[in-house]
Order: structure tokens, then C-alpha cells, then sequence
């Protein structure tokens, strides 16, 4: 049965001669085309006439001709030889591929990733990292992307998500907010501004809980990224529950406060996603292994909590 099926998948040698003379009309012109003797093309085209069994080619004085069943033939094996090289320099591009295609969350990027990438340069010069900002979850084969900083749970298919690191919340506002709206207890939060973020709806809830205060909700205005979030606070619009770490800044200069000076560990975490197609993927495995030594060493400087 494999003899029978070898008839029909004549070697790439003799398919790419047929195709050149196909294409040019000529051994001879062929042989130049592929470097190769005029005799070895003409061995060539016999050898694949031989095993199909059928005549490809006209020989006359004037050269060669294609037969009807050549020109089918040509036809289709041309089409096939394109996919085929196609196919290989894909193929080749992917092996050599050095690019990591990484989504990021905005402020965990900008104010904790990016200081720390040049570490990661140093140590991979020949990875080259294509930022993309991402908030939630998205599809990662229609997306190209090779890996995703994400904060919530661990719950995305088709994924392999790494712990990184948990976070520690705090309320925060503008000093001139906490000047006109006092706080000389944790309830008296509640007829304020709360604001929510979208990747933790139910930080607010979290948060009250943990002193014994139920039904504590947010309902304020409703941000996707911190980046808004903080501002908003800045402008002195009222009250955000923010990562202590992504605000260090602002909290040093004065330009935010705590609002009630008690943490959280927040209900949602840091994980890297990495799509379950690409785990053997160098440049991510480069990256994650990477990125855990650095988590390590900072919640080892922050007693073991971000913040």
C-alpha cells in the first residue's frame, strides 16, 4: 500500500523541473534557473513521466510543448510548489522568531513592568518585546499575542496562568476632599463617592466586609484603568480603593492620602497568562522565568506583599 501511494508524490527534484520547464519552455532555459545540467533536467521529466505513467511534454525541434495533460498538470503543481515555499518560509520565520508579543495592564506596565525592563534586555538582548495594553480577557489566537499580565482569577481557558503576586488596596483621596468630606469613621465612607474599577467590581464590598461592615458598595463613577482612577481622586472627586504600590509617588508627595488607614489584600491577583498553544514558545518561557525571579526579589524587599 505505502509503494502503491509513493507513485503518487514524486520527488520535490522532479516536480520543481517540470515546473521550470513548464513555466519557460525550455530544458535548457530550466537548467539555468535551477543550476543544474541540461541532461539532469532531462532526467528529471523521464523519471516523473516514468512514474505517472503518462507524457507531460512534446519534444520537437523547436523544443518542448506541454501535452493537455502537462497543462493541467503544470497548473496544479505550480499552485502547490507556491504553497509549499510559502508554507516553509512561515515555517522558518517562526523558528527564528525572537519577538514576544506581551499585553499589559496600563499602570502595572507603566509603573512597575517598565523600570524593570531593561533588566530583561540586559539579560535577552536578542528578545524584542511588542507591548500591547489589554484590560480582561481576550482571545489569544485571533489576538497574536504570546502572553498577558492579568489581574483577577486564574480562570481563563485555555491558558496556563502563573501566580505573581497579591496586591494590598487602600482608600485614597485629594487632601482638599478629606478637608471637606472628614471621615472619623469607615461608615462615613459610604455616603461619599466611591469609585469602582471595572477589573474589581466588588472591592468595596471586600473592603467593608473586612471591618465588619455589610453591605459596603462602591457607586460612584466606574474607571477602567488606574491611570483615570488616580486622577479623578487627584481632582478631588471623590474616593478610590488603589493598589498602595502603583501610588507610592503620589502617597510620598502628598498629592494623595489615605482617606482610613486600613489595608486589604485585595480579592484579585497578578498572574501571568500564557496561551496553552505556545507554552513551549521560547521568548515567553525567556520572559515568565524572568518575571517570577523579579516578583521574587520585590515581595521579598516588601516583607512579602506588594505595598
Amino acid at each position: 500500500m505505502l509503494t502503491h501511494q509513493r507513485r503518487f508524490l514524486p520527488s520535490t527534484s522532479a516536480l520543481a523541473a517540470f515546473d521550470s520547464v513548464a513555466k519557460l519552455g525550455s530544458f535548457s532555459a530550466a537548467a539555468n534557473e535551477l543550476n543544474l545540467t541540461q541532461g539532469a533536467i532531462s532526467r528529471q521529466i523521464s523519471l516523473l513521466e516514468d512514474q505517472l505513467g503518462v507524457k507531460l511534454f512534446d519534444r520537437n525541434n523547436r523544443g518542448v510543448e506541454l501535452t493537455p495533460i502537462g497543462r493541467d498538470y503544470a497548473k496544479g503543481i505550480g499552485d502547490a510548489l507556491a504553497t509549499i515555499r510559502t508554507l516553509s518560509l512561515e515555517a522558518m520565520a517562526k523558528a527564528e522568531d525572537t519577538h514576544l508579543r506581551l499585553a499589559i495592564l496600563p499602570t502595572f506596565g507603566t509603573r512597575w513592568l517598565m523600570p524593570r525592563i531593561p533588566d530583561f534586555l540586559q539579560k535577552h538582548p536578542s528578545v524584542i518585546i511588542d507591548f500591547a495594553t489589554r484590560i480582561g480577557q481576550f482571545d489569544f489566537e485571533t489576538s497574536g499575542l504570546d502572553a498577558a499580565i492579568h489581574i483577577g482569577e486564574p480562570n481563563w481557558p485555555g491558558t496556563d496562568c502563573q501566580f505573581l503576586m497579591q496586591e494590598m488596596v487602600v482608600p485614597v483621596c485629594s487632601p482638599a476632599f478629606l478637608r471637606d468630606h472628614p471621615v472619623a469613621r469607615p461608615e462615613d465612607m459610604l455616603s461619599m463617592p466611591l469609585f469602582d474599577m471595572a477589573s474589581r467590581p466588588r472591592a468595596w464590598e471586600h473592603w467593608f466586609a473586612s471591618l465588619g461592615i455589610a453591605n459596603g458598595r462602591g457607586g460612584g463613577m466606574r474607571f477602567e484603568q488606574f491611570s483615570n482612577v488616580v486622577q479623578a481622586c487627584l481632582a478631588g472627586l471623590g474616593i478610590a480603593l488603589v493598589p498602595t504600590f502603583l501610588i507610592e509617588p503620589e502617597l510620598a508627595s502628598g498629592q494623595l492620602v489615605r482617606a482610613w488607614n486600613h489595608e486589604v489584600k485585595s480579592a484579585s491577583a497578578y498572574y501571568l497568562v500564557r496561551p496553552l498553544s505556545k507554552m513551549a514558545y521560547q521568548p515567553a518561557t525567556a520572559f515568565s522565568n524572568w518575571l517570577l525571579g523579579q516578583v521574587r526579589e520585590f515581595n521579598a524587599s516588601n516583607d512579602g506583599t506588594p505595598g
